[in-house]
């Protein structure tokens, strides 16, 4: 491959993907009620921070954006009753962020929603293309030496009974949608 051909699908690959992410976030926002899937995504990283390390700095970091910017989106969920702040017990200077009982539950209620919205993202994908191109995301991700701080951990969040067994309908579901789409593909899965 020469130089001007790498360069064009670097430049391709970038657009894509800047496109793709308003895509996906416009796409997402109409999935929810309770929340846009920037403000979900805020929740999530509050959920998946243990409570004494709920910091602005540690929301940015898991978020891959900046203190100002999850600043202003926090500050938007307080004002809805989602989350609250308090001050931090380890850092003066810093404020602990944590979900309130009524953003638990509106947590929950647009977790299933984005579930839905997932399974219509992905149907087109295998299990075996979903982790290549999670591994691809994560080699992107690291362009600058930075380590994504995921989600892979266990959220402090408790689904009810119910909840879990909606999710696992819609998981079923899922699969069975993708294996009818590889079958229809010629794919073998």
């Amino acid at each position: 491959m020469d130089q001007y051909s790498a360069l064009f699908l670097m430049q391709q690959i970038y657009a894509t993907t800047f496109s793709l992410t308003n895509k996906i976030q416009g796409k997402g926002d109409a999935y929810m009620d309770h929340f846009t899937s920037r403000q979900f995504m805020v929740m999530m990283a509050v959920a998946h921070v243990s409570k004494d390390e709920s910091t602005l700095n540690n929301i940015a970091r898991k978020l891959g954006s900046t203190k100002q910017n999850v600043k202003q989106m926090v500050m938007i969920l307080v004002n809805k009753g989602y989350l609250q702040i308090s001050p931090s017990t380890k850092d003066k200077r810093a404020v602990n962020v944590t979900i309130t009982e009524s953003g638990k539950q509106a947590l929950l209620e647009d977790s299933q929603k984005a579930t839905f919205f997932l399974e219509e993202l992905f149907t087109a994908f295998s299990t075996e293309e979903l982790e290549t191109l999670w591994g691809l995301l994560k080699k992107l991700y690291r362009f600058d030496g930075e380590q994504q701080d995921g989600f892979e951990e266990d959220s402090r969040l408790e689904f009810t009974d119910k909840q879990k067994d909606d999710q696992m309908k819609v998981l079923q579901e899922f699969e069975r949608r993708r294996n009818r789409q590889s079958k229809e593909n010629g794919d073998e899965t």
